[in-house]
């Protein structure tokens, strides 16, 4: 198995975190999807994590990664939404064959034998998710990050080009301290539908849910983690792609839910005037 590509914080240096709040209709963090099936994970991958931030910094797909890479990643799942499949037809406006996935000696696609007009494809998303992440590295290249990603080069995305974030994606100022100390402080982020539907369980059964405090998943960059993904990137140029895996922990957080009083229903923010079509996505 590679080596864990995240090395361990410098006694020496100087670290800060950065959190983002990862939030949109739709998301994808695939990590193993090839040809016509583009599945989800559950939760953002690093790689996906590290294509936003390099994307805010305005790093072309060739530029080297490796201080991205190096930085220490927590997820926390703040709503876990829900599995979409898109089912797509793909044909040649031409009225062609279409190509098969394989190549010549010199590069160009096979024609598919027998004939084939039409592919079908599958392509999975999540739905109405939450997520907060968080970074840890070197004080300057976080800080360096966090104004990127108020001021992006590149229009950012959760996993897709299609993906739009919802703002803010950045949960304030650079901080400091440790990942899971920072992502068990920070509030919860959930939309006003989950929020209400967990302060209604809070009062049919306080004995079993505390208004004010919520048990949250997570899972964190730890070299003697008991599990491992394959997500690390080590180029996004498209022609020397490939990754390496990482050794995470899962834990649990006890998280701040930000519910002021058990009498009080939280609201949306309230419609203004006019057609909006960015208002959903808090822009």
């Amino acid at each position: 198995m590679p080596a864990d590509p995240t090395p361990a914080p410098a006694a020496d240096e100087e670290h800060a975190v950065l959190v983002l709040r990862l939030a949109g209709p739709l998301q994808s963090w695939g990590d193993r999807s090839a040809f016509n099936r583009r599945d989800s994970r559950p939760q953002p991958t690093k790689s996906g994590v590290i294509g936003l931030l390099a994307g805010a910094a305005g790093r072309p797909r060739e530029a080297d990664i490796g201080d991205l890479v190096g930085l220490r990643l927590g997820v926390r799942i703040d709503q876990p939404g829900t599995l979409l499949r898109d089912y797509h037809t793909v044909s040649d406006y031409r009225g062609r064959p279409l190509p098969q996935a394989g190549v010549n000696a010199k590069g160009v696609q096979k024609p598919t034998s027998p004939a084939k007009d039409t592919h079908v494809t599958h392509r999975y998303y999540l739905q109405d998710a939450v997520f907060v992440a968080a970074v840890q590295g070197p004080a300057a290249l976080v800080e360096a990050l966090a104004e990127a990603i108020r001021r992006p080069a590149f229009p950012l995305a959760l996993g897709r080009r299609s993906c739009v974030p919802t703002q803010p994606i950045a949960l304030g100022a650079v901080r400091d301290g440790t990942l899971e100390d920072i992502l068990a402080d920070e509030p919860w982020q959930a939309g006003h539908a989950a929020k209400n539907a967990y302060r209604r369980r809070a009062e049919r059964g306080p004995e079993l849910f505390s208004p004010h405090r919520i048990d949250l998943a997570a899972t964190f960059d730890d070299p003697s983690g008991d599990d491992t993904l394959q997500d690390v990137p080590r180029s996004f140029d498209p022609r020397e792609r490939g990754f390496s895996t990482r050794r995470i922990r899962h834990a649990w957080l006890d998280v701040p839910t930000g519910l002021r009083s058990s009498a009080t229903t939280v609201q949306p923010a309230a419609a203004t005037a006019g057609h909006d079509p960015f208002a959903l996505l808090g822009w």
